[in-house]
């Protein structure tokens, strides 16, 4: 189960996550309702920190951090604000949230290739291959 478990929580979250996006209210500027979000994820971030760390030593555990979480900072303003767009631009949420998502699993099977140096089966190919006819079918 330990290894399923992150699986099991991505999947609940980002139900959770998108029918919230979805519903952020269309007057609403976008950057407003986000700011409201990470204040919101800040405050839980730093009491789940407390609860979590054994140290609790939140400069000591700040000095021993790199360039990774300014760059998942910016990562996520974009995810967020292109969710939101991408539904208030129309998109259904059984659509869009699944084209994204393929399209992400496509971008990433590149990044796993050329950065990481994974190889890719013939078996692999055929998922890939399918994944293309399908976002071509779905987007008609």
């Amino acid at each position: 189960m330990s290894y399923y478990w992150p699986i099991l929580l991505i999947v609940a979250a980002n139900v959770m996550y998108h029918i919230t996006a979805k519903s952020v209210p269309t007057e609403v500027n976008p950057f407003a309702s986000l700011s409201v979000t990470y204040i919101v994820s800040a405050i839980l971030t730093l009491i789940l920190f407390y609860i979590t760390s054994p140290t609790k030593n939140l400069s000591a555990e700040v000095g021993h951090m790199n360039w990774t979480a300014l760059v998942m900072g910016v990562a996520i303003v974009g995810l967020e604000f292109g969710s939101i767009s991408m539904y208030k631009a129309g998109w259904e949420i059984s659509i869009g949230s699944l084209f994204a998502n393929i399209a992400l699993a496509l971008a990433l099977v590149v990044v796993g290739l050329l950065l990481y140096k994974e190889s890719i089966s013939f078996h692999q190919l055929a998922g890939i291959g399918l994944c293309c006819v399908g976002l071509i079918l779905i987007s008609k």
